[in-house]
């Protein structure tokens, strides 16, 4: 069965974040493209700027040797020659600084290492979503997302309070996924037990110029064409949790 290509006009915050990002296929991928996307602009003219703005607000902090917001995120590893205090005060200011994208952007970049950790934690998600890189992806885009929301705030210990508030919302999203996994069995059972030749085909070609037209084609391809999820919802332009539960309400009420 051949249906005609639709794009889902719906776009998912989850999934805008991630490929502002640049997220890709794995966590290796995204942790590599954000490093390198940060190589470049973290030392643009703009970020030059913005780190002038930062030492401005911030005179206490000695920034003055700095040049650009890419030197802050090299201040602040380990080895980047300042004692825990000094970066501990260095993150406050960042995040009081974080409603400028720049200092949003280098923000995110000092933290990425404490994402892992939380991910790491949290098993990357096994048990609750089928490919555990998934759950990287979305631990930057709720990183982000925490970021947004506390930008002005003053936090004397604000790296460790990001990354819990993070860690919570991590895991009620995977909860909330373990959840849902169990509500698309109907699909997964289906996948599993109808063969090619059935009449699954002709049951889905029946919804060819229908309101179903776009899900019964992702639906063929899913179980017909054994095309993967994270596939289907790239080319789709959604996240893969949403189609998921679209293909098992559509599985439930009008197939099987």
């Amino acid at each position: 069965m051949t249906l005609p290509t639709q794009t889902n006009p719906t776009t998912t915050a989850t999934r805008t974040t991630q490929r502002a990002l640049g997220a890709t296929r794995s966590s290796c991928d995204v942790l590599t493209q954000l490093r390198l996307d940060w190589r470049r602009s973290g030392h643009l003219a703009e970020s030059r700027h913005a780190m002038s703005r930062v030492a401005s607000r911030h005179p206490d902090l000695d920034l003055t040797r700095l040049s650009d917001l890419g030197d802050i995120v090299d201040a602040l590893e380990v080895r980047g020659g300042r004692s825990v205090l000094e970066r501990a005060a260095l993150v406050t200011a960042l995040l009081e600084d974080a409603g400028d994208p720049l200092v949003h952007r280098a923000l995110l970049q000092t933290l990425l290492p404490g994402v892992v950790s939380v991910c790491r934690q949290l098993r990357f998600g096994a048990g609750a979503v089928a490919d555990t890189s998934e759950t990287l992806a979305v631990a930057i885009a709720l990183l982000s997302q925490v970021l947004t929301e506390w930008a002005g705030q003053t936090r004397t210990y604000a790296a460790p309070d990001i990354l819990s508030a993070l860690r919570g919302r991590l895991r009620r999203w995977l909860i909330k996924e373990k959840r849902e996994r169990s509500l698309v069995a109907p699909l997964e059972r289906l996948d599993r037990a109808v063969p090619a030749t059935s009449t699954l085909d002709a049951r889905l070609a029946t919804f060819r110029g229908s309101d179903h037209e776009r899900i019964a084609r992702l639906t063929y391809r899913r179980v017909l064409g054994d095309e993967s999820l994270r596939d289907l919802a790239r080319e789709d332009h959604s996240s893969p949790r949403s189609l998921r539960a679209e293909l098992q309400t559509f599985a439930v009420h009008c197939l099987l």
